[in-house]
């Protein structure tokens, strides 16, 4: 008896978003006609695909069968769609891409408009978690975040490497070193972010790998604010590489952190089964790109580069 494509694709959302609600919103249906449509595909077939109903959903062994089927199914189906012309040409589409990083939001926005000037492109900025969530949701085509986590739902495309850096009042008198010594931070007055950033997290954990004690901590929402507070002279900071832009207001210098590695690495996601799509394509290749580029430059130097976005940006 053959199988309903329709009830496939609804078990493959399923499985892939492990909860029917969230499979729905992926696929623009209601609730109650993807339930159907599994319990349809089920009842016909005489199988239990997954354990229970209870969210996160469990696969059964059957239904890890099927899966392992259906990814193979679907990737094809979108190589078809591809061959056959359905979303190879870019333009008049548009790309909705979330970032957790302002300067390689830019930078990816710039190489792909240049390559594609017909494609709009909307930016959605917003912490690391955030955008992974929306990823998940299908509410933007791809992302931009670091340190992300592994899940076979998604495809990886490594784009950067991320150091950690000091930031200081312009003139202040540490910023006679061409790299501060972590250890000078002991008598300074520390600005950091909420506890959420993960820039707060590695920042942190230098120091105590260090036995750095600084002599106050201010917590501040956002780097722009922080920005501003040592522009004033409230303290200084640690961000990393890549969120530091040009301002004559501050000065920028590498943070040594005694031998250890504190990177952060940042990487392209799409849903695995629309990285063969045509915009997925056209996408990892800027990415591969400004990653070569970098490379065979040492890496950009994000001080030296305009890192104006806005947080949509319409073709």
């Amino acid at each position: 008896m053959a199988a309903s494509y329709q009830h496939l694709r609804a078990f493959h959302a399923i499985a892939v978003e492990r909860g029917v609600s969230r499979a729905a919103r992926r696929l623009n249906v209601s609730q109650p006609t993807l339930s159907q449509q599994l319990k349809a595909l089920e009842a016909r077939h005489g199988v239990s695909l997954f354990e229970s109903r209870k969210s996160p959903l469990r696969l059964s062994a059957a239904g890890r069968d099927l899966f392992a089927l259906t990814q193979r199914l679907f990737a094809t189906a979108s190589d078809i769609d591809d061959m056959l012309g359905e979303t190879t040409g870019l333009a008049g589409g548009v790309l909705r891409l979330g970032s957790d990083s302002p300067f390689y939001a830019a930078r990816v926005v710039d190489h792909f408009r240049r390559h594609h000037p017909q494609t709009g492109v909307q930016v959605r900025m917003g912490n690391a978690q955030e955008v992974m969530q929306w990823l998940s949701e299908a509410q933007i085509d791809a992302a931009l975040a670091s340190d992300p986590p592994a899940d076979a739902m998604f495809s990886y495309d490594p784009l950067y490497t991320d150091h950690l850096a000091c930031v200081l009042p312009a003139g202040h008198a540490l910023s006679a070193w061409e790299t501060i010594p972590i250890d000078a931070l002991a008598s300074e007055v520390l600005l950091v972010r909420e506890a959420s950033s993960k820039t707060r997290s590695f920042a942190e954990r230098a120091l105590a790998d260090a036995g750095v004690t600084p002599a106050a901590m201010l917590e501040m929402q956002g780097r722009e604010t922080i920005r501003e507070a040592i522009a004033l002279g409230l303290g200084i900071s640690i961000f990393f590489s890549s969120e530091c832009p040009p301002d004559t207001r501050i000065d920028y210098r590498p943070l040594g952190t005694q031998g250890r590695s504190y990177e952060l690495r940042g990487f392209l996601l799409c849903q695995s089964e629309r990285r063969r799509s045509a915009l997925m394509r056209a996408l990892k290749a800027v990415v591969a790109q400004i990653r070569e580029h970098d490379m065979l430059a040492g890496e950009v130097l994000p001080e030296q580069a305009d890192m104006a976005v806005r947080d949509t940006v319409d073709a």
